[in-house]
């Protein structure tokens, strides 16, 4: 889902394979369509499968955004291909399994299927916390923990709600001139309650 960390974990293999000396490529979907559509239109083609497919690591974020899209599967196919066969390496990330994906072409569904497929799921009490006293730390905030495990209570769909939650805490102490305590959290974190 949307906010747990597909898009950082893309980043970080990207320097991973930067520090090794090896040449990484992030690209959203969106932005490889939004190229492609400009290649042909300029006809500057050849100049765009250079690039995608001399890179060591393609790294490609919401790959579901292809799905429809038949003339970006077509060229996204010969691409997988091109790297694929120079045993070059491709990291895909969706919102959802590719099999999920109704709208994206059969041979683009089982070449997904080829590699390992990880689910990431929301994190844990105890992660969230943990991401709170790293996040509160690196604005210079003492949070007490009693109101970080709250905070990380009430906010658990994804990191984006759980930071944005722990801001605006932060915010409602300022602004009102409150203590950091329970109460404070669950007048600021009202929007939350079920």
């Amino acid at each position: 889902g949307s906010g747990l960390g597909k898009t950082h974990l893309l980043q970080a293999i990207g320097q991973v394979v930067q520090a090794t000396g090896k040449r990484a490529l992030y690209v959203t979907s969106e932005v490889f369509t939004n190229e492609m559509i400009g290649a042909i239109r300029t006809q500057t083609t050849e100049e765009f499968r250079a690039k995608y497919r001399t890179i060591d690591v393609l790294l490609l974020d919401d790959v579901h955004f292809i799905g429809g899209k038949e003339q970006t599967q077509e060229e996204f196919f010969h691409t997988f291909n091109a790297l694929h066969t120079s045993n070059r390496q491709i990291v895909l990330t969706s919102d959802r399994p590719p099999q999920a994906i109704a709208t994206l072409e059969d041979r683009l569904r089982s070449r997904f299927g080829w590699g390992m497929i990880a689910d990431i799921q929301p994190p844990n009490l105890e992660t969230r916390i943990a991401i709170l006293m790293t996040k509160a730390a690196s604005l210079g905030q003492r949070v007490p923990d009693d109101v970080l495990a709250l905070i990380a209570q009430r906010a658990h769909k994804n990191i984006r709600d759980l930071e944005g939650a722990l801001t605006k805490v932060l915010a409602h102490a300022e602004l009102f001139k409150r203590p950091l305590n329970a109460a404070l959290v669950e007048d600021a974190l009202a929007y939350l309650m079920p």
